[in-house]
């Protein structure tokens, strides 16, 4: 089975009959869709899904990648990421890691308020002086990749509910499998994938192979002096160099604004 074949049984796995209009009939052994009703939702043979997911097949058309999406009810970055597999998009060689100008130009005039610049697999690349105070020093972290302090590590001055942890690391994990995909060469991002695999918390969400960009968060800061602020983490992804500009706003409700006033 390839990367290709594996993910499509676990989309297949996950649809709910019901929801395609699929009910009664023999109890099934199966929690999601069989082989033969994704073939029939999709306009293909049963072979052909059997020999896709086995990886025994030619790449599949890029219409008929259309109609597993549409059978599958995939997202739209899950289509664009299954259309990657299937080779539809030329594969740059290393994600960037170069900030342009534009982007340096939004950073300095959003001093007031706590941001930093990642890379597509989540390594640091700039935090303003707002981000250190709050978060603390990059240089002193075990890792300057967001990825390998939350499974491995985490940051000390970061509390989570085990509600946004689940939900942070989930996000985290489909926005890391996207960018596998649209750089299947880096050997930094294998890299990184099989350190990680290491992990059980991401071992177990890596399997799942859940495809989104990762947008937001709420995540409440522990200051040494100020206390706990509380903050929502609002990511925006750049056009072409497909770096994250991660900008930290005052929730609404709290002290929030007063304390980043304080630190700044």
């Amino acid at each position: 089975m390839n990367e290709l074949g594996a993910a499509l049984r676990a989309w297949r796995d996950r649809v709910d009959p019901a929801t395609v209009g699929l009910v009664g009939g023999t109890a099934r052994r199966v929690a999601g869709l069989r082989r033969g009703e994704l073939a029939m939702l999709a306009g293909i043979s049963v072979e052909y899904v059997a020999r896709l997911e086995q990886g025994r097949a030619a790449t599949p058309s890029s219409q008929v990648c259309s109609c597993l999406a549409r059978a599958l009810r995939l997202s739209t970055e899950e289509e664009a990421h299954l259309m990657r597999l299937a080779g539809f998009a030329a594969a740059p060689a290393r994600i960037p890691t170069l900030v342009p100008r534009s982007l340096w130009c939004v950073v300095d005039q959003l001093g007031h308020t706590p941001l930093a610049v990642y890379d597509a697999a989540w390594r640091l690349l700039h935090a303003n002086p707002l981000f250190t105070a709050v978060f603390g020093d990059p240089a002193d972290a075990d890792d300057r990749n967001a990825m390998i302090v939350q499974f491995e590590s985490r940051n000390h001055r970061v509390r989570q509910t085990d509600a946004e942890r689940a939900y942070f690391e989930q996000s985290l994990v489909a926005d890391l499998r996207a960018t596998s995909a649209r750089y299947p060469h880096d050997p930094d991002v294998a890299a990184l994938v099989s350190r990680l695999t290491g992990n059980e918390r991401f071992r177990r969400l890596w399997a799942q192979r859940e495809v989104a960009a990762h947008e937001s968060a709420h995540k409440t800061a522990v200051h040494p002096d100020m206390g706990a602020i509380c903050l929502d983490a609002n990511v925006l992804t750049t056009q072409d160099t497909d770096l994250r500009l991660v900008v930290l706003t005052p929730r609404a409700g709290t002290d929030a604004r007063e304390k980043l006033d304080r630190l700044g």
